[in-house]
């Protein structure tokens, strides 16, 4: 039988749909933070971390390289990487920090905004796979294998009042909750509908369409398109809070490979337009009358665009 901790090859289970807040007894809800997908396996003097498409990142977060002196016996944990600002959870400052390659800045960033582990399931313990144990026997699984650290936290959870949390979130600027199943099972690398999300802010993907420079030409706002129904490229407004300089460079580089001379959108000026062909995510309260968005937010472009 395969051992899970030696392949290291696990894809995470997913959310399954998306819901309107409500109350349950079958269900617990945990904050849906904001930030990157993270399998970690320790053992005896060694923190390994993957992403969702199992790359290994442990480099990328020098301090989190002693979080398995947490773990009171080898383990692979589920869990979000999550970077701090003002007390929220800042998925800006996770991303750049995922796209660093030089490592005096990693090193620079780790100490000046380090980086948290936050764990919400477990998989396996010592040398036993536990993802078909129920949620809630995996929770005391966690909670009882694992202690907290100086960069590993255990995710919270509230039972039966989903509403209630959820409010809680809208007030303090938070992306939402999730539900889970008391019952569930862990499903690697499968969709569940027993975990379902809750969301405060809609993310949405959008076709770049072009850029307005600044005075030094680097990249100020992105003008948004989306292709209708019928195949026409439509406008979705612009976005500049949150297009960090390495999106700027991405765009820039882009657009060196093909300039459109012909606007895509009437009204808009200074505007250097592209193929469209560069997808970039967005996060935003909702529609406006007009068809743009409400406090737009660039989350960042899409590596598989």
């Amino acid at each position: 039988m395969s051992d899970l901790f030696e392949e290291k090859n696990i894809s995470p289970m997913l959310l399954g749909e998306e819901k309107h807040p409500f109350d349950s007894r079958d269900y617990i809800f945990e904050l849906k933070l904001d930030g990157i997908r993270c399998i970690a396996y320790l053992e005896k003097g060694k923190a390994t971390l993957r992403n969702k498409r199992n790359k290994d990142v442990s480099a990328l977060y020098p301090e989190l390289a002693d979080m398995h002196k947490c773990a009171g016996q080898r383990c692979i944990l589920d869990g979000e990487l999550v970077a701090f600002t003002g007390g929220k959870p800042d998925f800006y400052a996770v991303q750049r920090r995922s796209l660093m390659t030089d490592g005096f800045r990693i090193g620079m960033a780790s100490r000046r905004n380090p980086v948290q582990f936050v764990a919400y399931d477990i998989l396996y313990v010592g040398r036993e796979r536990v993802t078909g144990r129920p949620l809630m026997q995996r929770k005391e699984l966690l909670a009882g294998t694992v202690s907290e650290g100086r960069n590993l936290s255990l995710s919270r959870y509230a039972e039966e009042r989903g509403r209630e949390l959820f409010r809680l979130t809208v007030e303090q600027g938070l992306e939402g909750i999730v539900a889970k199943h008391k019952q569930g099972l862990y499903h690697i690398g499968r969709r569940t509908r027993d975990w379902i999300k809750i969301k405060a802010m809609k993310d949405e993907d959008f076709i770049i369409c072009g850029y307005q420079p600044d005075e030094g030409g680097n990249v100020k706002d992105l003008v948004l398109g989306y292709f209708d129904a019928s195949g026409k490229l439509k406008s979705r407004g612009k976005v500049y809070l949150g297009v960090s300089k390495e999106d700027g460079a991405i765009v820039k580089t882009f657009a060196r490979r093909g300039e459109v001379k012909t606007p895509w959108f009437p009204g808009y000026k200074n505007i250097v337009w592209l193929r469209p062909e560069l997808v970039g995510t967005v996060r935003f309260m909702h529609e406006t009358e007009s068809g743009s968005l409400r406090q737009p937010v660039f989350k960042g472009i899409r590596s598989d665009s």
